[in-house]
């Protein structure tokens, strides 16, 4: 049984990820600050799907344990390096997952000293307890993000990135040259991870799957930008947890990788709209605005390293996936 830290664990990836590693066997510590960019209620709910009860998950530093898995939590900030240090030390993990950063790229226009704060001094911090303490394994989230405006499809990880088009991305960017250092000066095996527009079950409330459907069930009109000429590489959530758990425990000859987690297969974003009112049999009200400031045309992952290495398959269909959550949104709001 391996002890492994995921930061971010009340986030929508996390909660899934623990969730998983913890019925595998693995001893988790969950860590989240819960911070207000989106609706708090749930992420405390995707602590209860953990057996975490609220009112003690609420408080800052208290240690908290899970009725019904091998999980702790502890709500803190990553920018505090005194409590990181105190953690690492008392429980000498095996393995680091940083899942935890300030997410959403329109949101870095409007406040971006938070993604300074979490994304560059928080990751900092992870990278120096992951070398003080020796840990054998730091994995991290980057994003498709950093590929920018690219036209050269599908993206590779041997692509120039040096262009971000969003303060988000550039702080992503960022922390794989973080990581990159760390490896290089330390032998701290490090790989970083560029997911593409993770969706399922408890997904994020600012991400698209989310926003159509909370606009179709409440009468409002779908924003669709750029006019609907966009393409996202849609990734189910369990296509994203696949992946991850077989990068865990797989020894590298390199100490510094990179690797696209996506389902490399792009689909329309009018055709995605269409398979939310298929399965919630409902008509969407269409508003068509121009390309938001920072946003992409299109995504697109090359995951053919990690199928030779690691056997990853990303197989999902879009329409079960949309289904699933369409489903858990009815149930989540009370609306079956």
């Amino acid at each position: 049984m391996e002890t492994i830290l995921i930061t971010g664990a009340a986030g929508f990836i996390g909660m899934h990820l623990s969730k998983k590693l913890c019925e595998k066997g693995h001893r988790i510590i969950g860590f989240d600050n819960i911070n207000d960019y989106y609706d708090t209620k749930l992420k405390y709910g995707r602590l209860n799907e953990l057996g975490i009860d609220k009112v003690n998950s609420e408080i800052f530093h208290k240690e908290c344990k899970s009725s019904t898995l091998d999980f702790t939590f502890y709500r803190a900030n990553l920018e505090d390096l005194g409590f990181m240090t105190n953690l690492f030390d008392k429980y000498k993990f095996d393995r680091v997952i940083n899942l935890a950063a300030q997410a959403g790229v329109r949101y870095s226009i409007e406040n971006p000293h938070a993604y300074g704060q979490s994304n560059l001094v928080g990751f900092l911090n992870i990278l120096e307890c992951c070398r003080q303490f020796q840990v054998s394994k730091l994995m991290y989230a980057s994003s498709s993000s950093i590929y920018g405006n690219s036209v050269d499809v599908p993206f590779s990880t041997t692509q120039n990135v040096d262009h971000p088009i969003s303060l988000y991305a550039a702080t992503k960017k960022a922390n794989e040259l973080m990581a990159h250092s760390y490896s290089h000066l330390y032998k701290i095996e490090t790989i970083g991870l560029r997911f593409f527009t993770v969706y399922g079950p408890w997904g994020r409330p600012d991400m698209a799957m989310y926003l159509f459907t909370d606009a179709i069930f409440n009468n409002r009109p779908i924003k669709v930008f750029n006019h609907g000429d966009l393409s996202r590489d849609f990734t189910y959530i369990d296509d994203i947890v696949q992946g991850i758990t077989k990068l865990i425990d797989k020894k590298s000859e390199k100490t510094y990788q990179l690797f696209n987690i996506g389902n490399s297969k792009p689909v329309q974003l009018m055709d995605f709209i269409k398979e939310i009112e298929k399965s919630s049999g409902l008509q969407a009200e269409l508003e068509m605005y121009p390309m938001q400031p920072g946003d992409v045309n299109q995504t697109w992952a090359d995951v053919d390293d990690l199928i030779e290495q690691f056997d990853y398959h990303p197989n999902f269909p879009v329409d079960k996936g949309v289904s699933n959550f369409v489903q858990w949104y009815k149930k989540y709001y009370h609306l079956v």
